[in-house]
């Protein structure tokens, strides 16, 4: 099936883009992302994921942070938005990340999702060598720089194939939940 058939069927079925949010919580000389782990591979997401149908930017944000990280927080502006689209048009995924500064709670991982490893803070040094997913630690240590003082930026499609083929639908990122 060609890529125009896949995007043809999805949208008969009434398939539209799932919409993710993603926290840039910084600290220090870093932020806090979240490990996980599948199939023996670690990778790095920021905090963050689906916005549930009837649930506000703000509310999916707080909540999923919460859920990956333990901490509370409060969303403070979206800072990047990007899309992630599978090459075979499968999966489309919009991100917004926000910048977020934490509330209070503890840091910790959730045990929710089972490939959530850890909830980590890195330095900006330690951010640059993740396997950051998607692909976009440079930006953030560009905003960083500038003191998060710029307006938000669409950061155009970022899906990234990764080692031995594996997609970031394989990892997680893009997933149906």
């Amino acid at each position: 099936m060609t890529r125009s058939e896949v995007r043809a069927a999805l949208a008969a079925q009434g398939s539209s883009p799932r919409i993710r949010v993603a926290a840039v919580i910084p600290h220090g000389e870093g932020i806090l992302v979240v490990r996980h782990r599948k199939d023996g591979r670690t990778y790095h997401l920021l905090p963050g994921g689906g916005v549930e149908f009837g649930e506000t930017l703000s509310q999916a944000l707080k909540r999923e942070v919460l859920e990956e990280t333990g901490l509370t927080c409060e969303p403070l502006r979206p800072l990047f938005i990007n899309d992630s689209i599978a090459p075979d048009g499968s999966r489309h995924v919009v991100q917004v990340t926000f910048l977020v500064r934490p509330t209070g709670g503890d840091l910790g991982a959730a045990d929710a999702d089972p490939r959530v490893e850890a909830a980590e803070r890195v330095t900006f040094d330690e951010l640059a060598h993740l396997d950051l997913r998607p692909a976009m630690a440079g930006q953030i240590i560009e905003a960083a720089a500038s003191g998060y003082s710029d307006g938000a930026r669409y950061l155009g499609p970022l899906w990234a194939e990764h080692d031995h083929g594996i997609t970031e639908a394989d990892e997680g990122l893009v997933t149906d939940e």
